[in-house]
């Protein structure tokens, strides 16, 4: 097999050479050998949106990138099965789509016949529904809403055999159907409560079985194997209806869904209690947090597990692929990875463009027209019930957004002998910091580096700038440096202080007892009396055995918009491998914070991002532990608040100070006067290269910016050479006891020079500045408490002494300073005659001058 292996993976002008008979190949990824896999593996992937990508221009490729079949190029990289969705009518009655690649009976037995061509078997993946079909969103198709639970029993069983039939007739080679989506919960078609789903799960068993014969596997899929509990209380469910099926499909998605070993775990129960064969039916893993359309991807910000990577997301399907395989006596099938070709139909700088498409063929994630499908009473009064628009998957896509595969789909070929790489860093990690407004912000003091061959080592890091500049609700960048020399770059969010925010979770200190909660494992106690962080209630945890627990509360009616969850938690003794989060759902939309138990009383405060809440209202929230023997601690204070509109902080001002500052001839400035300027514009910069700065990290910086230049110190000037002749300098005037003084950036200059003028104690609320020995007017500027700032072109002027003077509005002199004006120089070589030159650049730049306004107090 490794002989046949070399060779394919000499495809794409790639050669990898086997090092034995059964060890491993050389390649540009390293990926371990798949211990387990039986012969009739199952190296999957679902790719139902084809048809619409297609239609939508998108162009798949070969190793070589030139244009190819997707099933060919699939299954010349290892894929040997196509999981296909079905609908029964994602369009509306003038027959647009609802998106997600609109696939019906019909687009679903074109994509079968395609996948068989190519030497693929199919598994059909009923949703029974109109659209998406997932936990929280069981809803019945639109011509099966009026009837009762015996039509529906009749109208499930009939239309899973017609449309079996149809796959038949076409010649796509079914090998297992799928008889519901992530009916997790027992929900399934508009349906609820086990006595009743269950009959519908038997009806479409029993047409498979009538349509394609015994040989065909009838498979139930689950999700969420993190909830302890969960999939064996389903499959004893199952077993008590005497629902009839062959496979327990799980999804699993590494971002959410807890750890491969516990994956192991969950299905090895249901395979060995039942004598049920196992599979993953959904997976993935990003390789890039780059977004390719425009729109959102789902995951956008630095996974923990893997990094996001080719390589990393090789490893995360290969760990799939051990898990399946460890479940005991060989009753692990395989896995399908969820959309691997879902990818942009344009670059993401056209979204306009894009949306025209996804919308006319249903290539993004839902269209306008699936309103009607979320809300057919018209309940929501307009109100968009789904985040419309494109691929939030195209950076979890096992191919380049230009349509070449990523080695990263070879993982099917490698995972058979494992393949082997220059060991190298693949990635360094990007933290992310979630904080209220007021909450102090501390950055991790290391970093976690990834490796190729799936090692990592947390280096220490420093953090260049300061946290102190960021202020305000906004986000921002912290650049840092590894002690290896690797750079990393810290996000933090800060969120506005929600205030008096209603939190929406009920109990969130369990001070009224355990309802709503509910919790699944071992090891914990809802509403326990040990050490809370407020009231005379937590949640308490302690186990003498590694043990898993998750408590959760779904809420409901929560209006449209964005939200964050939130908790306290203390505790201690877990082990490096343990999970501690907590988690926010609303749909498919998730977010996560992930904590440590860091100590008694030591109390952490995780924050998620926000979730966008969708206008069904629904948002489940829980904590989830996965500990070690010994580990110990309490949840407490379980927040769900609104995030309040943040506006990024107004920038131009303060681009517009860092552009002088940039531009500062600091030959001219004494050292100390130039350090804090340095250390002003460092600040500055930190600012403007925050993705979205609050005002009050703009405000900080234009403050101290514009004190660093207003206090920059001209060094003495070196003793000139003198005109020839010497012109006597004129006599001051005489200005009296007055406050306003003038304070100049350069004291000697040359014609067509530009110098920043500094005025303070002027009275009024305008002033001009001007130039003598003769007087000449260069600009006015606007005053505030008696201070301004204006930078002037020096006019031509014969070599010598001159003043630069501050006026009022009636012409009489407040305030001066001395400039020396040396020769021009060098004009006069081109034949150019300085004087009129100058006189005409000194009016167009003086005309157009600007002013940079201080707020400083009068001098007494």
């Amino acid at each position: 097999m490794a002989g046949a292996l070399a060779a394919a993976l000499a495809l794409g002008g790639t050669t990898m050479t086997a090092q034995a008979a059964d060890g491993p190949v050389q390649a540009g990824i390293t990926v371990p050998r798949v211990e387990g896999m039986g012969a009739d593996w199952i190296n999957g992937v679902d790719v139902s949106t084809v048809l619409s990508l297609e239609d939508s221009g998108v162009v798949f490729r070969d190793d070589d990138g030139r244009p190819a079949d997707l099933f060919e190029v699939l299954a010349d990289h290892g894929v040997n099965w196509a999981r296909i969705r079905v609908w029964n009518d994602p369009f509306t009655a003038g027959g647009q789509g609802y998106g997600g690649g609109n696939v019906d009976a019909e687009r679903a037995v074109e994509i079968g016949r395609r996948a068989t061509a190519a030497g693929l078997r199919v598994l059909v993946d009923f949703h029974y529904s109109d659209f998406w079909a997932h936990p929280g969103q069981q809803q019945a198709p639109k011509a099966w809403r009026g009837l009762d639970l015996a039509g529906r029993i009749t109208a499930l069983h009939d239309y899973t055999a017609d449309t079996l039939q149809s796959m038949a007739d076409a010649g796509v080679d079914v090998g297992m159907v799928q008889i519901g989506n992530e009916t997790t919960g027992g929900e399934i078609a508009g349906t609820t409560g086990w006595a009743n789903t269950v009959q519908l799960f038997q009806a479409g068993s029993t047409a498979v079985r009538e349509t394609l014969g015994s040989q065909v596997k009838v498979a139930v899929h689950f999700t969420n194997p993190e909830r302890s509990g969960q999939y064996a209380a389903a499959a004893q469910a199952l077993e008590d209806g005497g629902v009839d099926y062959d496979v327990f499909l799980s999804s699993y998605y590494p971002f959410w869904h807890g750890t491969p070993e516990n994956l192991t775990a969950v299905l090895d129960q249901v395979a060995t209690t039942y004598d049920k064969d196992v599979a993953v039916a959904e997976t993935s893993w990003a390789y890039t947090l780059e977004d390719g359309d425009g729109y959102p991807n789902v995951i956008s910000t630095e996974p923990t597990q893997y990094p996001a990577t080719v390589q990393g997301q090789a490893l995360a399907v290969r760990d799939v692929m051990q898990a399946v395989a460890n479940v005991s006596g060989g009753r692990g099938l395989g896995t399908f990875y969820w959309e691997p070709a879902w990818l942009p139909v344009g670059p993401a700088d056209q979204v306009e463009a894009n949306r025209v498409l996804w919308d006319r063929d249903g290539s993004g994630w839902a269209s306008p027209a699936a309103q009607e499908f979320y809300d057919p009473d018209g309940e929501l009064g307009g109100v968009p019930a789904d985040d419309y628009g494109g691929s939030g998957w195209d950076n979890q896509a096992l191919f380049a957004h230009y349509g070449t595969p990523l080695e990263s789909l070879r993982v099917y070929q490698y995972a058979v002998t494992g393949s082997v790489a220059p060991r190298q860093v693949d990635a360094v990690a990007n933290p992310t910091l979630t904080v209220v407004d007021g909450d102090p912000i501390t950055l991790p003091a290391t970093v976690r580096v990834s490796y190729n061959d799936g090692t990592t080592e947390d280096q220490p890091v420093t953090w260049q700038g300061d946290t102190a500049w960021i202020q305000g609700a906004g986000t921002y960048r912290v650049s840092g440096v590894t002690s290896g020399g690797h750079a990393t770059t810290a996000t933090v969010t800060v969120l506005a202080d929600a205030g008096e925010g209603r939190n929406l979770v009920v109990n969130p200190g369990f001070e009224d007892g355990v309802a709503p909660w509910t919790g699944t494992g071992t090891g914990y106690t809802i509403s326990a009396t040990d050490d809370p962080y407020a009231g005379s209630r937590s949640t308490h945890f302690w186990s003498a055995t590694a043990y898993t627990f998750t408590v959760e509360q779904t809420v409901t009616g929560v209006p449209a918009g964005q939200y964050r969850l939130s908790a306290r938690v203390q505790g201690g003794d877990s082990g490096p491998g343990d999970v501690t989060r907590i988690t926010a759902s609303s749909g498919i939309s998730s977010v996560s914070a992930d904590f440590r138990l860091s100590g008694y009383a030591n109390w952490q405060h995780p924050q998620t991002e926000p979730l966008t809440v969708a206008a069904d209202g629904v948002v489940v929230v829980s904590a989830s532990f996965q500990l070690s023997a010994g580990a110990w601690g309490t949840l407490d204070e379980i927040e769900l608040v609104a995030v309040p509109t943040t506006v990024a902080g107004d920038t131009a001002p303060l681009q517009a100070l860092l552009d002088r500052a940039e531009a500062v001839q600091r030959a001219g400035y004494t050292p100390e006067s130039l350090a804090a300027l340095d250390a002003a514009a460092e600040r500055a910069r930190f600012v403007l290269a925050a993705p979205a700065p609050g005002q009050a990290a703009v405000d900080g910086a234009v403050a101290q910016l514009t004190g660093a230049l207003g206090g920059l110190v001209p060094v003495t000037p070196e003793p000139s050479p003198e005109p020839d002749p010497e012109p006597e300098p004129e006599p001051g005037p005489d200005l009296g006891d007055t406050a306003a003084t003038v304070m100049l950036s350069a004291g000697t200059v040359r014609p067509g020079d530009r110098v920043t003028v500094t005025l303070a104690g002027v009275p009024g609320t305008e002033a001009e500045v001007g130039i003598a020995s003769v007087y000449q007017r260069l600009a006015s500027v606007g005053l505030v408490d008696g201070a301004g700032v204006v930078t002037v072109t020096v006019p031509a002027l014969d070599p010598g002494q001159h003043h630069v003077q501050v006026r009022d509005a009636s012409g009489t002199l407040l305030a001066q300073a001395p400039i020396t004006v040396l020769d021009p120089g060098g004009l006069a070589v081109t034949g150019a005659r300085p004087g009129p030159l100058l006189a005409v650049i000194a009016v167009l730049l003086a005309a157009g001058a600007t002013a940079v306004l201080l707020r400083r107090r009068l001098r007494a």
